[in-house]
């Protein structure tokens, strides 16, 4: 396998497990602390993580960070961190407000609809998806269907169900700026300057509609450092770098596997057995992104 297909395959799984893994974190740490509070926290830790990675990076290859620093267009790189901070920043506070009011298993069952919506959007950019992607999301979707509803609950949509499903909307833009702007600027700096964006924005949200308290912080610290430096950090970086060589369709179908990865973490860490609808849905998930890689040169 070439080397590019190896990058938007193998990190695009790191990120989706990284994410799955910390959706625990998450939903402990909603206990203790406001959604624009916890978000502006965790992108802060982020952004730091990524600004040391840099400056190691600068230290380690002076030469060359010299050369692409001067290769850098900064006016490209902050209209792009900016833009796709926005959208995430947005993605983020929309999907914490809606899980007060719905599911966890619905939410995470409509937020991965950006599947769907990243291809659909990419048809308005005349961006074509061979058909095999086309069957790949399909069955990623029955997958997702499978892995996170409850018949129980039945389909219908309410206020939380609405805001998580603008949250996909927002986190479909954030992709596609993404794969927009990481094509003519450095990567790892148009991650960093995205969550400095998250931070500002959100900071800003946490002032004027929330009561931050140091308490509260200090409560949620495990959790603010383990979602800052891991899942900022480290796994939306990996997307951005992913994106950067990639095929967005491929990688935000390997994006979704952040649910099959929740439920094998929670049933490893928590001792959750799973359910035969979620080892369907497993399946079902694993299919799709096998059946996406048979042939990548087509897409």
């Amino acid at each position: 396998m070439k080397k590019r297909n190896i990058k938007q395959v193998v990190l695009p799984l790191i990120t989706a497990f990284i994410w799955g893994s910390a959706i625990v974190a998450q939903s402990i740490s909603t206990a203790y602390i406001g959604s624009f509070t916890f978000t502006a926290a965790r992108s802060l830790v982020g952004t730091l993580a990524l600004l040391v990675f840099i400056l190691m990076r600068g230290c380690l290859n002076r030469r060359k960070m010299s050369a692409e620093k001067d290769a850098i267009d900064f006016t490209y790189l902050l209209k792009g961190g900016v833009c796709c901070g926005f959208f995430l920043a947005t993605a983020i506070v929309l999907q914490h407000h809606g899980l007060r009011y719905t599911g966890a298993g619905k939410a995470a069952f409509i937020t991965a609809m950006y599947v769907v919506l990243v291809p659909v959007s990419g048809l308005f950019f005349r961006k074509r998806v061979a058909p095999l992607l086309w069957a790949s999301m399909i069955i990623a979707v029955a997958g997702l269907y499978f892995l996170c509803m409850d018949p129980s609950e039945g389909l219908s949509l309410n206020k939380g169900d609405l805001l998580v499903l603008m949250s996909s909307f927002a986190f479909t833009a954030q992709i596609l700026a993404v794969d927009h702007f990481v094509k003519k600027t450095d990567s790892i700096c148009l991650s960093c300057v995205q969550f400095a964006t998250v931070f500002v924005l959100c900071a800003a949200g946490a002032v004027f509609f929330e009561s931050p308290d140091i308490s509260q912080l200090h409560q949620s610290l495990p959790y603010i450092l383990y979602v800052g430096i891991f899942s900022c950090g480290v796994a939306y970086t990996l997307q951005i770098v992913a994106q950067k060589d990639g095929n967005p369709v491929i990688v935000s179908l390997l994006l979704s596997l952040e649910s099959f990865f929740a439920v094998v973490v929670s049933a490893a860490l928590l001792h959750e057995r799973l359910t035969p609808r979620e080892i369907i849905g497993c399946v079902l998930m694993m299919t799709a992104v096998i059946l996406s890689q048979l042939k990548p040169e087509s897409t």
